[in-house]
């Protein structure tokens, strides 16, 4: 049995035969070659003498991979503390889009376009809604973070919507409440009118040919079925504040799927992980997967090459940050923070508390000596006849 294992070790030990077993595009391919060769000699690296004890330390580069779970840290910090700046200071609200199963296949065969319709339709609904002189009659704003997985690694595209509790008016001199407190917009006119204009843009999709059907599948049986069912858009108050549920997209927003503190074992070629199981009333729980299958999930989940997954809209628009947004701030008599960068060393110090290039035995700073190139990795792909993709459902998981 082999504890304290992540998802590096998974892939380095069990990557060979899922890729006899499954076909993988080329990204898919690259993230996992990445992942497993995260901090190791594979990628190079330097040796650093403390020059108070004497003790040499050898460090690894990491891969960078926004899917990889040991990196992004650093990162990671950076965007929270950015975000947190921009926060308006009202109540905000918190909207998940989701599709009913009968898009899935569909979307993990078109995953760039339909993750695109996803984003232009949900933010398109709740901008109507918001104009509307019957809720809000103003310009609204929202944070979207796609997410395409639930806690036991099955795929569930869904995206995370954090929406301050009102709008700046249309003329732009004075900040619009909701007419509710409970609510921003009514989640059931929202749920329709983004069931209706997902499945339109679908539909034009495919008839500019944009659109890659599974196979033995036709496009009017899938969105019929998909149509059949009541869309829910789920939506209440961030329940600890916005600023806890920034920390909680924040952890995904620079990394996918699992982080490597849930993976408890490998044992006989299966990974033991923790979830929760939100069926069940929210209880954590062990789930345990053939290593095949448990990487199978975990690719199902990584983007497009250069796919963002972090969109702003309306006042908090990119282009509107120094404009319409500091205008909202002015309106509500706080003020946009604009801090100073922050260096490396500081964002280090608030990730880990303590600073970087300092001896762990003694404290003494450490000083680089040598550094050495990445060694030349073995190909990630073994010769073989050609396998199903690794779309491609697995039986346990039909």
């Amino acid at each position: 049995m082999v504890k304290s294992v992540d998802l590096a070790q998974i892939i380095t030990r069990h990557g060979p035969s899922f890729t006899r077993r499954y076909s993988l595009s080329a990204q898919q391919s690259k993230v996992l070659g990445s992942i497993g060769k995260c901090r190791t000699a594979a990628l190079g690296g330097h040796i650093c003498a403390c020059t108070d004890c004497g003790c040499t330390k050898v460090f690894y580069n990491s891969c960078r991979d926004r899917h990889c779970p040991k990196c992004q840290s650093l990162a990671t910090e950076k965007w929270l503390r950015r975000r947190q700046e921009e926060l308006l200071p009202v109540p905000h609200f918190h909207l998940v889009f989701t599709v009913p199963p009968a898009l899935h296949q569909l979307l993990r065969h078109n995953e760039r376009a339909g993750y695109n319709a996803l984003f232009q339709t949900a933010w398109s609904s709740l901008k109507t809604l918001c104009a509307d002189h019957r809720y809000l009659g103003a310009a609204a704003g929202a944070m979207a973070v796609l997410h395409t997985w639930g806690q036991n690694l099955h795929y569930h595209p869904h995206l995370h919507f954090l929406v301050p509790a009102g709008g700046l008016s249309f003329d732009g001199q004075c900040w619009k409440r909701p007419k509710s407190d409970k609510f921003l917009v009514p989640v059931r006119a929202l749920s329709r009118l983004f069931r209706g204009r997902l499945v339109s843009e679908l539909r034009a999709l495919h008839r500019q040919g944009a659109l890659r059907l599974p196979s033995g599948q036709k496009l009017g049986a899938i969105l019929n079925a998909a149509m059949a069912k009541e869309w829910v858009v789920y939506a209440k108050p961030p329940f600890a504040g916005p600023g806890h549920l920034l920390g909680y997209l924040g952890r995904y927003v620079k990394r996918v799927a699992i982080s490597n503190d849930r993976i408890l074992s490998l044992t006989d070629g299966k990974v033991h992980f923790r979830y929760r199981d939100y069926a069940d009333g929210n209880k954590r729980k062990v789930m345990r997967l053939a290593a095949d299958e448990f990487i199978r999930r975990f690719v199902q989940h990584i983007l497009p090459s250069g796919f963002c997954k972090v969109r702003y809209y309306g006042i908090l628009a990119t282009r509107n940050r120094t404009t319409r947004l500091r205008k909202c701030h002015e309106l509500l008599g706080s003020e946009l923070q604009r801090r100073a960068k922050l260096s490396w060393e500081a964002l280090y110090e608030a990730v880990t508390g303590q600073p970087p290039n300092r001896c762990a035995d003694c404290g003494g700073p450490l000083l680089v000596i040598d550094y050495f190139l990445p060694a030349r990795a073995p190909p990630w792909h073994s010769p073989g006849p050609p396998a199903p993709s690794a779309l491609a459902l697995h039986p346990s998981a039909a």
